[in-house]
């Protein structure tokens, strides 16, 4: 397919795409057009210690909002039983000689972590059975659609060809349903590279050519992005929320089917009482070893546990942040995010903010529900273990934060249960840390330390250090089995679903593709929980994770590098390794599936973000999932359309361009947010004042861009004014008849 040029002969002079030019009437329409007309409404922060006042609404339809019950004391009851008895078993191992307070320590450390496990073993049973009943056909809605609904795609310094390739084929395939007419999609830019926010100027105008009869696009981009992506959102709810009934927010490396999005919007419209309806994503595209494994364990296991949160959960769900659709006036009304007080990394904004308003919305008597029956949802995954320690960082930091909302007055059980269950996604990781060391320590103990046998206490017998072997055993096998639950029986359910098995190679493949990810999966797991580890006492040192943009393809980083990124978790490998010697060998050999991975840390971190490596192992079909081998046509378009955009935006404007191309400036100066910076008699930024300056001193334009900082580029980008005085600069200075360049 070939990319149609929407401008002049001025924007595309190094770049021949197509001869197609657009008209002065036509630049003048998607300048007057770039976004709807405002319509402001109120989102007020919500308190965390009081209600808003009608908080909880009543629902429209008597009992929709309410929970079965039974659901809850199957799942939840079942992980306390199954805990108690865990622990009550070890209680009885240590309890044959007495109990130490260094075994007290790991009696408690067990019981968190067991705890934590048996919640998800007894959700992916209850997920388990529902899948083994349940039919391929997927529930369909025929209902019209008299509701209008504004699909969201955030972005923050994310390649344009990405992100506007994905919404070129998602809008075209929606107008080809004739569903269009209750759609429209915004590109929500948070970007603050300015080569990147020039280069998604250029792609807007692309996609608006390619989609103007079909679909109606928009782009904003705001000049100050506070409060992250919570913040984007937010600023559109409150200058454009009102004019739609739902938001549907995608991510940037986001992809919906036509009929999912339609679903959801029908599934809203029919439902009076649904504030938020979340879909399970399906992780596509990955060609690292890393990414690979992602996606096929999300594949594979994942609609297990996602499945049964769905069903346990019910109408007390959660919500991802992205893939979901929202009700605007439940997320207006009810989920505005208060600043936290404090500076980061536990104070200021709310990072990890969908949560949050899943609970805020819930409180507020809407129901929140994941929708686990409902395909055609993807998105991406980081390539290598260094990408996902960067987001994990951030993730960590926005869910640590929770410990500050979790007492939130109003909130329901199931909602205070999910902001727990994301604290200890990362807090599990010192808790099993700490075990292990624990445990490591009572080994040593009893080789190192001469035992008591005779007390102070009078008796006719030796006290002497004993545990039940047999019994610590068991119990061993039960974590275990408690702990890869979810893994078995979603290779259960694998190769019972005989179509899948044969997409996947047979169930031969499929197989060794299980025991590749086991393997891997327990290499990388103990770099992840020390990565986490780091993640957690970063945060307790009282330091900000910051906002980096993500790399979503190739993971593959220099040998230095990876030494750097993981010296700390080899030393740690080879400690654990030397204080297991020093007990015996035999320590050491149940010790190694935890320490082999710390000690390969480099070579496998290289490994496994290698797009090379990843390549090969995708030509022998190993990690295969069924949306790899049979490509969900949209995928495929939108990986089609990447390589148009890339091809279109080869050149991209600059501020030199801009100055020196009257109508490229027109356009830029149509497509820049219309709201300022900041409110008239609010304080200067200093980022402001030293831009306005450089201008006031600029006397021609000669190399102006170099004497701007990247942020402040990023902010004369934003500038009507700023860049007007600038155009009006001469292109060169002279001084008394010669010329001079400034």
């Amino acid at each position: 397919m070939q990319t149609e040029s929407i401008t002049r002969d001025t924007i595309t002079r190094d770049t021949r795409i197509s001869d197609t030019r657009i008209s002065d009437t036509e630049i003048n329409l998607v300048g007057g057009a770039v976004m709807p007309l405002e319509r402001p409404s109120p989102m007020a922060p919500q308190s965390l210690r009081v209600l808003s006042e009608g908080m909880p609404r009543k629902s429209t339809i008597a009992n929709e909002v309410k929970s079965d019950g039974l659901r809850r004391f199957w799942v939840v009851g079942s992980a306390f039983i199954i805990s108690v008895m865990a622990i009550y078993e070890m209680v009885s191992v240590f309890n044959v000689g007495g109990i130490t307070p260094l075994e007290y320590i790991v009696l408690v450390l067990f019981a968190v972590n067991f705890c934590w496990i048996a919640l998800a073993f007894s959700g992916g049973i209850a997920g388990f059975v529902i899948l083994l009943k349940s039919t391929s056909s997927v529930p369909t809605a025929t209902v019209a659609l008299h509701t209008r609904t504004a699909i969201l795609m955030p972005t923050y310094n994310e390649s344009p060809d990405r992100v506007f390739a994905a919404v070129e084929v998602m809008a075209m395939a929606l107008a080809a349903s004739g569903e269009a007419h209750a759609f429209d999609w915004f590109i929500l830019s948070d970007t603050t590279d300015p080569d990147i926010a020039l280069a998604e100027e250029q792609a807007f105008l692309i996609l608006r050519h390619q989609v103007s009869k079909d679909a109606r696009v928009y782009y904003r981009r705001r000049r100050k992005n506070d409060a992250r992506k919570a913040g984007n959102v937010a600023d559109f709810c409150k200058r454009w929320g009102a004019r739609y009934d739902h938001l549907l927010v995608l991510d940037a490396d986001s992809l919906m089917e036509t009929h999912t999005i339609v679903s959801l919007a029908q599934r809203m419209q029919a439902d009076p009482d649904a504030g938020l309806i979340q879909t399970i994503p399906y992780l596509i595209n990955g060609n690292t070893l890393m990414a690979r494994l992602q996606q096929f364990a999300a594949r594979i296991y994942g609609p297990v546990i996602g499945t049964g949160l769905s069903w346990w959960a019910h109408k007390e769900g959660n919500f991802w942040g992205h893939n979901a659709i929202i009700r605007t006036q439940a997320f207006m009304s009810a989920a505005g995010l208060p600043n936290l007080a404090g500076k980061p990394p536990f104070g200021g904004h709310i990072m990890s903010h969908d949560f949050v308003e899943a609970a805020l919305i819930r409180r507020a008597g809407w129901s929140v529900v994941i929708a686990a029956d409902l395909p055609g949802s993807y998105e991406e995954c980081p390539p290598s273990i260094v990408d996902l320690a960067v987001r994990d960082r951030r993730w960590c930091q926005g869910n640590l934060q929770h410990t500050r909302v979790l007492f939130t007055k109003g909130l329901h059980w199931v909602s205070r249960l999910h902001l727990l269950t994301g604290i200890m996604a990362y807090l599990s990781s010192p808790f099993w840390l700490m075990l292990i060391l624990s445990g490591l320590m009572l080994a040593l103990q009893a080789h190192f330390i001469r035992p008591e046998y005779f007390t102070d206490q009078f008796s006719l017998f030796p006290t002497w250090p004993v545990m039940d072997s047999d019994r610590a055993l068991r119990l061993f096998y039960i974590t275990m089995g408690i702990l890869f639950g979810p893994k078995i029986l979603g290779v259960v359910l694998l190769l019972k679903n005989s179509t899948m098995s044969k997409q996947l190679g047979g169930r031969g493949k499929a197989m060794i593709s299980v025991v590749v990810e086991v393997i891997l999966s327990a290499l990388i797991a103990p770099i992840m929980m020390l990565i986490h580890c780091g993640a957690v006492l970063s945060i307790l040192a009282g330091r900000d994770s910051g906002w980096s943009p993500q790399r979503r393809d190739d993971g593959s980083l220099p040998w230095l590098t990876l030494i750097y990124r993981h010296r700390w978790h080899m030393l740690v490998g080879a400690l654990l390794g030397y204080a297991a010697v020093l007990d015996s060998l035999t320590l050491l050999a149940w010790m190694s599936p935890a320490l082999i991975g710390l000690w390969l840390a480099v070579p496998l971190s290289g490994m496994t973000g290698s797009e090379r490596l990843g390549l090969w192992v995708k030509r022998l079909q190993i990690l295969a999932t069924p949306e790899e081998m049979c490509a969900p046509k949209l995928s495929l378009d939108s990986l089609s359309r990447r390589e148009d955009y890339i091809n279109a935006i080869a050149q991209p404007w600059t501020l030199s361009t801009l100055l020196q191309d009257p109508e490229l400036m027109e356009l830029h100066l149509a497509i820049i947010d219309k709201k300022p910076h900041r409110l008239p008699g609010s304080a200067v930024e200093s980022l402001e004042a030293i831009t306005r300056v450089k201008v006031q001193e600029a006397q021609c334009q000669h190399n102006i861009a170099n004497l701007f900082t990247r942020q402040e580029l990023a902010y004369l980008l934003g500038n009507p004014l700023l860049l007007k005085q600038l155009q009006k600069l001469p292109e060169e200075f002279v001084i008394e008849g010669l010329v001079s360049f400034c």
